[in-house]
């Protein structure tokens, strides 16, 4: 099957355009989403990797304790990925996790905001529940950002992302019926409630549950001929996924102009392959990529080095690398590469935008993990007529605010200047030969 028709069959709700509402940041996000819980009705359902105990995490648990307060028949589910609620912040020594947090408030309010933790693999190394979107009636929030202080901007700093609101209940309960089945195994247990099983006991149904990820798909309609804008809910897990092939075929059938946001620049090679055919083809490319200094892992100098830390030289390394194999294609204003930075913020936008019909949005990094590790998701936008242009470009616009172009590689500086425990750290890396697998898991 072509690239073509494979988009062309993909399962998908057709919307009018006005159903479709971008967000322009961080605190619209907040803003909208409290808002929408307290409007809430009938169902609330929250996924994200993780739901954080701090000023911005306690606002958004208080706003779900409220509501169901108001209305004890509105259902309340969260969805956290489960190691990442039972361990604290990285780099933070040992904590409980969030996991302790959730117990205390359930305890303290006696209402039943469920909490569930989904584990992907048997280790949080190998896999994380990387599944966006939060179900407020008949609203889908889709965003790739958590929940807490940086990422709803709650005080100073902000973590920019991508924010849409698709009003639509067949969307809706889609979205709904996949986590209602993730949710089903006995693999998925609440985090609100004490006494949770320990991971080690939970391996064997791990292993089961990922088997069964594989053979999960969203619930929605065959394409109808001439229906125009669609949007295509995806899930991926494990290589070759409906999500990955997407990508592909997306990449693939560009024939005027591709624009990729990541913000941890390391593309699988089916990507970099698609992304080299695409420029052989004549496509002008568009890379949008966060600084390492706006990188979540950046730790600046004179603060203590962890490996982490070491990750944003990693990216910026492999961005570099690229670059100059292709200066001939910067030279001519073929690619452009974009650096994102707005001192003191962190980027997190994710997405594919080819020629002037499909726009992507996931969660996806767009690198090895997401390709075969995470669990991922994504909303792809077909828009065949171009109804929907105006806000696609305004969201564009926005996310190249603070992203100027590079004109060649020399503006992204030498690995020689990477600070000393950054090239030490690299150096062991390169000479252990562990690099490929850490690339992997990164």
């Amino acid at each position: 099957m072509s690239p073509e028709s494979q988009l062309a069959a993909l399962p998908g709700f057709a919307l009018p355009p006005e159903a479709i509402e971008v967000l322009p940041d961080a605190a619209a996000y907040r803003t909208c989403l409290l808002q929408r819980i307290r409007e809430a009705t009938r169902r609330i359902v929250i996924v994200a990797l993780y739901l954080q105990e701090d000023e911005a995490g306690q606002e958004v648990l208080d706003a779900l304790y409220q509501a169901k307060a108001a209305r004890p028949g509105l259902q309340v589910v969260v969805v956290v990925d489960w190691f990442r609620a039972r361990r604290g912040l990285l780099g933070a020594g040992r904590q409980p996790g969030n996991a302790a947090w959730y117990q205390a408030q359930r305890q303290l309010r006696g209402l039943d905001v469920v909490i569930h933790g989904v584990p992907v693999q048997t280790r949080e190394l190998f896999g994380v529940l990387h599944l966006k979107g939060s179900i407020i009636d008949d609203c889908v929030l889709y965003t790739g950002a958590s929940l807490n202080n940086v990422y709803l901007h709650r005080f100073e700093r902000y973590r920019l992302d991508r924010y849409h609101l698709f009003h639509s209940q067949a969307l809706a309960d889609a979205m709904v019926g996949l986590v209602q089945q993730l949710l089903q195994h006995t693999a998925t247990p609440r985090l609100d409630l004490p006494a949770a099983p320990s991971s080690r006991r939970l391996r064997g149904d791990i292993r089961r549950l990922r088997a069964r990820l594989r053979r999960m798909a969203y619930a929605a309609p065959a394409p109808v001929p001439g229906e125009g804008l669609r949007v295509v809910p995806l899930l991926g897990v494990g290589r070759g996924n409906p999500l990955n092939r997407a990508v592909c075929a997306l990449l693939a059938v560009a024939r005027t102009r591709i624009v990729i946001s990541t913000p941890y620049f390391n593309p699988p090679r089916v990507v970099m392959r698609e992304i080299d055919q695409a420029l052989e083809r004549g496509v002008e490319l568009e890379l949008i990529v966060g600084d390492r200094t706006a990188n979540d892992f950046y730790i600046a100098p004179g603060e203590p080095f962890s490996a982490s830390g070491a990750l944003p030289y990693l990216y910026e390394d492999n961005l570099r690398a690229f670059v100059q194999r292709r200066q001939a294609a910067i030279a001519s204003g073929q690619l452009q590469v974009r650096i994102w930075n707005d001192p003191g913020h962190t980027f997190h936008a994710k997405g594919v935008w080819v020629d002037q019909r499909y726009c992507l949005l996931t969660g996806n990094n767009l690198n090895p993990r997401g390709f075969s590790l995470d669990l991922e998701n994504g909303l792809l936008i077909d828009d065949p007529a171009g109804q929907w242009l105006a806000p696609r470009d305004a969201e564009l616009q926005g996310i190249r605010r603070h992203a100027p172009k590079i004109e060649s590689p020399a503006e992204l500086g030498e690995k020689t200047e990477h600070p000393k425990e950054v090239r030490k750290f690299l150096r062991r890396l390169r000479y252990s030969r562990l690099e490929p697998l850490i690339k992997r898991v990164l």
